[in-house]
This record gives structure tokens, C-alpha cells and sequence, in this order.
């Protein structure tokens, strides 16, 4: 067997998905922006993926803040740098770890439904229902779920933030002996408007890649139940890789020189 005609196959395999996927993507995106607008589900939905949300991202970012609080005084004491814990968690948790770690929580939680959810309607035929009865189901399932992930988003990640910080002040005034005065001055010393709005700009790319990643493979489902279980794994290890990819890019873009 030629190893090249493997990775032909592969490299063709890959283009060929990421084509079907920004077709996709280009189709919600014209009929999830364009009137009508079904404002009872966008409100349901921003209801499942940022409210029903926010105790996952909240748990997360509190612990968070306090382990990467403790990380890095017992790192910064080797070098006597133990008052930059305050500032370098407050730009760990706003610039990287709240979009991202609140981005991944989402995706196994939300993204995880939202392809179950699809997958059973496609295998059960209710969507091709919605056809019949002249509905658009981009319209009606998949631009709801866009807008209502890239709005939520961002305002879980600008709570998880707040949260994360008073994690790390928790740690740090309660365990290792800050003073509260002064680790809340460090904090707001060294946080900028920047680092607080480039984490929210990466939560709405992440949002929209958890609601397309989950939309796209639970409306490909097929295959009964087994395949509805599949589409459900792949929207969930698909949107993971592409949080971390995307946030790569987006540092590069916000922080590069």
C-alpha cells in the first residue's frame, strides 16, 4: 500500500469536511442574521446555554483562581516576585484561562446537547418535517443557537472572570497572607481594559464555534442512535480543538507585535 495515497486521502478527507463545514457556516450565518427572527427560541436557547450555564463556569473560574493563585506564589517565592501574584492572575484568568477554560466547559455541556438534540431530530425525520411545513430549519434551530452562544458567551466569561479574580483573592488574602488593601490595588493596577475585552471578543469566536460544531454534526447525524452518539462525541472533541486553535490565533492577533 502507498503511505501517500493514505495521506492524500486524509489531506482530501480534511478539506473536504472544512469545505462542508464553512458551507454551513455561511448558510446560518445568512439565516440566522436576516429577518424573520424567532425571538421565542433565541430566548430559550440563550436560556439552556447561558443561564442553565453560569454554576459549571462559576465553579470553575473560583477554583481556578485560587489554584492559579497558589501556583504562582509558591513559583514567584523562589525569585522573591511574590507581589505580582495579584496582577498575573488577574491577566491569567481575563486574558487566557476564563474564555478558554469557560469555552470548554460550555462545549462538553452545551455542545454535547445542542448535537443530541439536532441528531434526534434528524434520525427521527422531525426536521425534514419542518420542511414540509415550509420552515426553514437553519431559520428556526440553527441561527437561534448562534446568536443566543455568541451573546451568552461573553457574559459568562466577564462573570467567570469576576469570579476567578475573587478566587485568587480568596487564596491570597485568606491562605497566604496578603493584604486585602493591597491585592486589590495590585489587581486593578495592572488590569487594563484590553486584557478584560480581548477575553470577551475570544468568548463570542467561542461561542459561535460550540453552537456551529454542535449544529453542523447533529444535523449530519445518521445512523439511529449510534449515530446520534457519534455526532455528539464529534461536536464535542471538534469545537475543543478548535477553542484551542482559535485561541491561539486570537492571542497572536490581540497580544502580537
Amino acid at each position: 500500500m502507498n503511505p501517500l495515497a493514505g495521506i492524500g486521502r486524509m489531506a482530501l478527507g480534511v478539506m473536504t469536511e472544512t469545505g462542508r463545514i464553512s458551507l454551513f457556516a455561511r448558510d446560518a450565518l445568512l439565516q440566522g442574521l436576516t429577518p424573520r427572527y424567532y425571538i421565542r427560541q433565541i430566548a430559550l436557547q440563550f436560556f439552556r446555554i447561558g443561564y442553565t450555564s453560569l454554576p459549571v463556569v462559576a465553579l470553575t473560574a473560583f477554583f481556578t483562581g485560587g489554584a492559579l493563585a497558589l501556583q504562582i506564589y509558591l513559583g514567584s517565592s523562589r525569585f522573591n516576585a511574590e507581589s505580582l501574584v495579584a496582577s498575573i492572575v488577574a491577566l491569567g484568568i481575563t486574558r487566557e484561562l476564563g474564555p478558554v477554560l469557560a469555552g470548554l466547559m460550555v462545549s462538553g455541556r452545551v455542545g454535547a446537547s445542542i448535537a443530541a438534540e439536532l441528531g434526534t431530530m434528524r434520525v427521527t425525520e422531525q426536521i425534514d418535517a419542518l420542511v414540509t411545513l415550509s420552515t426553514n430549519p437553519q431559520k428556526y434551530l440553527v441561527g437561534p443557537r448562534l446568536l443566543a452562544a455568541v451573546i451568552s458567551l461573553p457574559l459568562l466569561v466577564g462573570i467567570g472572570d469576576t469570579i476567578g479574580i475573587f478566587g485568587g483573592y480568596i487564596v491570597g488574602t485568606r491562605s497566604l497572607g496578603f493584604n486585602e488593601y493591597a491585592y486589590l490595588k495590585n489587581t486593578a493596577d495592572f488590569l487594563h481594559t484590553s486584557d478584560v475585552t480581548s477575553g470577551l471578543i475570544k468568548a463570542a469566536v467561542f461561542g459561535f464555534i460550540i453552537a456551529l460544531m454542535g449544529c453542523y454534526h447533529g444535523f449530519n447525524s445518521k445512523g439511529g442512535a449510534q449515530g446520534v452518539g457519534r455526532a455528539t462525541t464529534n461536536a464535542v472533541v471538534s469545537s475543543a480543538i478548535l477553542i484551542l486553535a482559535a485561541n491561539f490565533l486570537l492571542t497572536s492577533l490581540l497580544f502580537g507585535d
